[in-house]
């Protein structure tokens, strides 16, 4: 009998996770999307690199999603038993309080090694991979979806670049001409040759143009004046620095732990507490979802969300504390993981203790 209830129990746990994890999912792939979709047409990453940018970046995400939809799923799934009246139930065949817990562990374990993995290797991995591959698309005007034979929208500006051809590698070109428009004055160049380069920091992208023409005035009246130059510098839009993430958050797990920085191993204590959150979040979903006769539906749903957002502040600024030599490095994080835990456990046996008899006078 326990253990068909257990089946039944990681079944509605399973669904929940996984619908949960799906509107999350949604809502985290259309942010990073929005986000992306932005840094390209502001010519900051080039459009060929949109889909890669947003599943490597994704990796990262997860760390917040996972812990997240976990919660969540665990107090929509037992809150739905307890309304229901099917906790009741099972309680009455025989289900202690250690039966609802057994599934969850069963769920937990796997996720929290799977989020392991993914904070101590893959996402950082995936982030400097995104990274190499922004760097190395500023370093080539085909990546950059500057097609010879084609005119192409400048990347962040109102106008066009058309190249008649252009080398392997991206960086040099022949038979150039470039039109942009601000408000309305209008710019054209033409040049025989040239070549991309950026400047001495890498920040900067300048078209070296070799033996051409230049032409700009006002499309209003007839003032357009003309020059010949031997060689003429444009600005591209300002290339991708990076992620905007910390230089921490790029390495692996074994780097930060050999590394004697305060900056690297307080990101270590920081992503060996999301797999941990996973399991303290779960715990003290149970309790939350605990509900009695005539009590608020939504009440406790409220509390959660409200202790999410308090358990994930404080894990941030500790990891700052951290950084910062506020704390003592040997203390960690574990010291919010503990009073998260003793929380859950008193709010555990609060909810699920019997009631003393009262005495008959």
């Amino acid at each position: 009998m326990l253990r068909i209830i257990d089946r039944y129990l990681a079944r509605e746990l399973a669904g929940a996770f996984a619908s949960v994890s799906l509107v999350l999912g949604f809502v985290l792939f259309g942010g990073l999307m929005a986000d992306v979709l932005n840094r390209v047409a502001r010519g900051r990453i080039p459009a060929g690199l949109l889909l890669s940018q947003v599943g490597l970046r994704s990796l990262d995400a997860l760390s917040m999603l996972l812990p997240l939809g976990f919660f969540l799923a665990v107090y929509l799934a037992y809150s739905r038993l307890y309304r229901d009246g099917e906790a009741g139930v099972m309680a009455a065949s025989g289900v202690n309080n250690g039966g609802f817990l057994k599934p969850v562990l069963w769920l937990a374990l796997p996720l929290m090694s799977l989020l392991a993995i993914n904070t101590l290797y893959w996402s950082p991995q995936a982030l400097a991979k995104a990274d190499q591959m922004v760097r190395e698309a500023n370093r080539s005007l085909l990546v950059a979806g500057m097609e010879p034979g084609r005119f192409v929208d400048l990347p962040g500006r109102y106008g066009v670049i058309y190249v008649g051809e252009m080398s392997d590698d991206g960086t040099t070109f022949k038979r150039l001409f470039v039109q942009h428009e601000k408000e309305d004055r209008v710019d054209i160049v033409t040049a025989a040759s040239g070549k991309l380069y950026a400047d001495r920091q890498g920040r900067e992208r300048f078209l070296r143009l070799e033996e051409g023409f230049r032409v700009e005035g006002s499309l209003s009246a007839p003032d357009f004046r003309s020059m010949r130059f031997a060689t003429n510098d444009v600005r591209l839009p300002d290339s991708e620095e990076g992620s905007g993430k910390r230089a921490e958050s790029l390495r692996t797990g074994d780097v930060l732990l050999a590394s004697g920085n305060a900056s690297d191993r307080a990101e270590l204590h920081w992503r060996l507490g999301i797999p941990i959150s996973v399991l303290v979040l779960a715990l003290l979903a149970i309790p939350l979802a605990h509900t009695r006769p005539r009590e608020p539906r939504f009440g406790a749903g409220l509390i959660a969300v409200v202790g999410y957002i308090v358990y994930s502040n404080m894990l941030a600024a500790g990891r700052g504390w951290l950084a910062e030599g506020k704390i003592p490095m040997s203390l960690g994080l574990w010291w919010i993981h503990a009073i998260v835990l003793i929380i859950a456990l008193l709010m555990y046996w609060s909810r699920t203790r019997l009631p003393r008899p009262k005495a008959v006078t």
